[in-house]
């Protein structure tokens, strides 16, 4: 959604930009048609630069890499974590899955009590801790990402309504000078 809405604020920006184009043409003729002196100023000064037309109608729009790349390791983890996410898995409650050869390891035979069905039980509060973990720094880079780019949104936001005051201001006088012809 933060994508789709920085896609609309840049056409937004472009369109405002066209029509402050648009006015500049606009008063060049205007002064035109007021006097011949207008019209011979605007004669010898400079063309302004033609804007090139989007391709396709929809100008290309970039979110900021951090919320890339949040999103795409998001998405790589998303399978594993429906495998593994107590509401959607198959919870089976019986001792029959419960892999002896995992908690017999060197490194966790200390970590565990003896007893084995105490042991099964930290065995599975730990993993489900790991997958809390991996979940909420999951959940960390995404806001991250999300953070960056509704802070760069905030700035196209201030631009484009400094963009649009100018363009007011100038429309009004414009709107005059025609009236008085």
């Amino acid at each position: 959604e933060l994508i789709r809405q920085g896609e609309a604020l840049k056409r937004t920006e472009q369109m405002v930009d066209k029509m402050d184009q648009d006015l500049k043409t606009s008063q060049k003729h205007i002064n035109s048609i007021k006097s011949v002196w207008g019209g011979l100023v605007n004669y010898f000064k400079a063309k302004p630069p033609e804007s090139k037309p989007e391709q396709n109608g929809a100008p290309e729009y970039y979110a900021n890499s951090r919320l890339k790349e949040a999103m795409m390791s998001s998405k790589e983890q998303e399978s594993k974590y429906q495998e593994s996410h107590p509401n959607l898995r198959k919870l089976d409650n019986s001792d029959n899955d419960f892999n002896k050869a995992d908690f017999f390891s060197s490194v966790q035979r200390d970590a565990y009590p003896k007893n084995q069905q105490l042991r099964a039980y930290h065995q599975k509060i730990d993993n489900n801790l790991d997958e809390m973990s991996s979940g909420l720094s999951r959940l960390k880079s995404l806001a991250l990402g999300l953070q960056t780019e509704i802070e760069e949104q905030d700035d196209m936001l201030d631009r484009l309504t400094k963009k649009v005051e100018t363009l007011d201001v100038n429309i009004k006088n414009t709107d005059k000078k025609v009236r008085q012809l």
